[in-house]
C-alpha cells in the first residue's frame, strides 16, 4: 500500500513529468518500486536528485532472465527529508547488455556501474572510467560471477596482466607502493602514492582482493540460512547487517517485529556503535604514536564487548536477530548489568577523551589533516561519521527510522571542517548519545512478544533494508525466490561509499599522515570483498 499522501504526490509528479516512461510496478512494501524506460534512465535519475531531493544510495544489477527474460538494473534513492526510499527498475535486454551511465550526472554511481559491468557483464555506456573494479587483471574476460548460470564451484583460470594506475609524471615525483600485504593483521589493499618528498600529490587504491562470493552463496538458499551470511559480512558491523537483512525480509513478509523486539534491537545496535566508536577513538591515536589513547581505547572497548557476550552471548552480537524479531530477551537482571557497565565506561571514557583532546602534540597532528570537503562528501554520498564531520546532516536512525529510534530522543552531531579531528569529535559525541539512547530504550521497553512467526513469502518480491551502522548507512537489497528462498541479495556497506571519499582527502598531506587519515575513516576491506 502507499505509505502516505507524500508518496502518492511523488507518483503523480513522476507520471506528469515522464508519462509512459515510468509506471508503478509494485506497492507491496513500504518503498515504491517504479519500472522506468532504459532510454530515460539519465533524465529520471537526475530529476530524482536535482528536483525531488533524493540521493542515490545504491545500484544493483540482477540476472532475471529465468523470470522475466532479461537483466535488470535497480536504482535505489532515498529522501531523508521525506523519510522513505524509492526503487527504480530498468530492464536490459539479453542480446544488448548495456545501459546508459549516470556517473557524469550523479558521481555516487561510479563504483556501482563498474561493479555491475564486472559481475554481470552489463556495460555502462558513457562511464568515464573503463578500468575493472572488482575483478583484477588476472580474471578471465567474459566470465561474470553474478549471472545465474555461473557455476561457483568451477576452477577459474588465471591470466597474466598489469593493474592500471594513473601515472603522475614530473620532476622529483616518486611512486610509493604500499601493500597489499601490510605489517598489521589486516586484510589486503594496495595503495599507490605519487609524492614529491613527503608531500602526496595523488593516491589510488586497488581493493577487492579477497572476494568471498557471499551474495552468490545466498542464491537459492532459504531466507533463514542467508541470515547467517548477513551476520558475517563484517564482524564489526555484524548486528547492523543482520538488522538490515531482517528488515528487508520483514517488509516482503508484510510483518513488523514486535515493539519489545524493536527496543531490544535498538539497545544492541547502540552497544555495537559504542564498542566500535570507543575502539576507533583509541585506534586513531596509533597513527600518531599516542600509546595512552590506544591502550585505554582498547581497554574500554573490551568492557563493552564483554558486556555484549554477557547479555547476548556474542562479543560481536551475532545470533540476536531473526526475521520477525529477536532470539534474546532482556530481563531485569540484564538491564541492571547494562546500566552498571555503561555508568562505569562513561565515567572512564570522559576522562580519557579529555586527556586525548587536550594534548597539544596530538592535536597538532589531527587538526586540518585529511580534510573531506562538503561537496565531495555530498557528490560521492559519503556516509556516517566521515560525512557528518564534513557537514552532511544525515543519519538513518533519525531520517529513515527503524527499530525503536522513532520513540527515542537523541541529537545527531555534525561538524564542518571534515578533518581527522572532527571525525574524532563526531565519535566522541556519538558515544555519549548512544549511552543516552540505551538508557531511554531500557526505560521505555514494555513487556511483550520478542518475535512473530515468519510465514510463506511471495516470490520475486523486492525490498530494501537500511540501517545506520557504526561506519554509516548500509543498504541491503533482497529479491525473494520460490519457497522462501533468496533470488538475489546485494549488500552496500558504508565502507563502499567512503573508500572513494577517503582517497580524495590524502593529497595535500604528507605520507606519514596517511595512517591517521585512514584510521579516522576506519573503513573495512571485508565489506567490499562480499
Amino acid at each position: 500500500m502507499i505509505k502516505n499522501n507524500e508518496q502518492q504526490k511523488l507518483i503523480e509528479q513522476l507520471n506528469e513529468k515522464f508519462g509512459s516512461d515510468i509506471e508503478v510496478l509494485t506497492k507491496v512494501c513500504s518503498e515504491i518500486i517504479f519500472k522506468i524506460s532504459l532510454n530515460q534512465v539519465q533524465d529520471i535519475c537526475l530529476f530524482m536528485k536535482e528536483n525531488l531531493g533524493f540521493d542515490l544510495i545504491s545500484m544493483i544489477g540482477n540476472d532475471e532472465r529465468e523470470v522475466e527474460g532479461h537483466f535488470a538494473i535497480y536504482y535505489i534513492f532515498a529522501c531523508y527529508r521525506r523519510k522513505y526510499p524509492v526503487v527504480l527498475k530498468a530492464f536490459v535486454e539479453e542480446d544488448k547488455p548495456e545501459f546508459p551511465s549516470i556517473t557524469l550526472l550523479i558521481p555516487a554511481a561510479h563504483w556501482y556501474e563498474r561493479e555491475i559491468r564486472d559481475m554481470l557483464g552489463i556495460e555502462p555506456i558513457g562511464h568515464p572510467d573503463t578500468r575493472r573494479l572488482v575483478h583484477h587483471s588476472d580474471w578471465p574476460v567474459g566470465l561474470f560471477p553474478l549471472r545465474r548460470d555461473f557455476d561457483p564451484q568451477q576452477v577459474v583460470p588465471r591470466y597474466s596482466g598489469e593493474d592500471q594506475f594513473q601515472r603522475v609524471k614530473g620532476h622529483g615525483i616518486v611512486n610509493i607502493p604500499v601493500g597489499p600485504i601490510h605489517a598489521g593483521i589486516i586484510e589486503p589493499g594496495h595503495f599507490r602514492f605519487s609524492a614529491v618528498g613527503e608531500n602526496v600529490i595523488n593516491l589510488e587504491a586497488q581493493l577487492f582482493y579477497t572476494h568471498r562470493g557471499l551474495e552468490k552463496q545466498c542464491q537459492d538458499q532459504s531466507v533463514e540460512k542467508a541470515l547467517f551470511v548477513s551476520e558475517r559480512i563484517c564482524a564489526a558491523c555484524s548486528l547492523s547487517h543482520s538488522t538490515a537483512y531482517c528488515q528487508a525480509v520483514e517488509k516482503i513478509a508484510g510483518i513488523q517485529a514486535p515493539e519489545r523486539a524493536r527496543f531490544i534491537r535498538t539497545v544492541a545496535l547502540e552497544l555495537e556503535r559504542l564498542y566500535n566508536h570507543i575502539g576507533d577513538v583509541g585506534n586513531i591515536c596509533a597513527g600518531a604514536g599516542f600509546s595512552f589513547g590506544v591502550m585505554h581505547g582498547a581497554r574500554l572497548k573490551e568492557e563493552i564487548m564483554k558486556l555484549n557476550e554477557a547479555i547476548f552471548g556474542s562479543r560481536f552480537l551475532r545470533g540476536i536477530n531473526i526475521p520477525g524479531g529477536v532470539r534474546w530477551d532482556l530481563e531485569t537482571r540484564k538491564k541492571k548489568i547494562i546500566l552498571e557497565v555503561l555508568g562505569s565506561v562513561e565515567k572512564d571514557f570522559r576522562e580519557v577523551a579529555e586527556i586525548i583532546l587536550s594534548n597539544d602534540s596530538y592535536l597538532d597532528r589531527v587538526e586540518t589533516t585529511g580534510k573531506l570537503l562538503h561537496k565531495t562528501a555530498y557528490d560521492l554520498h559519503a556516509v556516517g561519521p566521515a560525512a557528518r564531520a564534513a557537514g552532511i546532516d544525515q543519519d538513518c536512525r533519525r531520517d529513515l527510522p527503524y527499530a525503536a529510534y522513532d520513540q527515542i530522543k537523541f541529537v545527531i552531531p555534525t561538524y564542518t571542517e571534515g578533518d581527522v579531528l572532527d571525525r574524532i569529535n563526531i565519535r566522541v559525541d556519538e558515544i555519549y548519545e548512544s549511552i543516552g539512547i540505551i538508557r531511554q530504550a531500557l526505560e521505555k521497553m514494555q513487556e511483550g512478544l520478542i518475535r512473530v512467526e515468519l510465514k510463506q513469502l511471495p516470490a520475486y518480491q523486492v525490498a530494501v533494508g537500511i540501517v545506520e551502522s557504526p561506519r554509516g548507512e548500509i543498504v541491503h537489497f533482497l529479491m525473494t525466490g520460490p519457497n522462501n528462498t533468496v533470488y538475489r541479495y546485494m549488500v552496500r556497506s558504508a565502507s563502499y561509499c567512503n573508500w572513494p571519499a577517503l582517497l580524495t582527502t590524502v593529497p595535500g598531506n604528507i605520507v606519514p599522515d596517511f595512517p591517521l587519515i585512514n584510521k579516522s575513516f576506519e573503513l573495512c576491506y571485508a565489506c567490499l570483498d562480499r
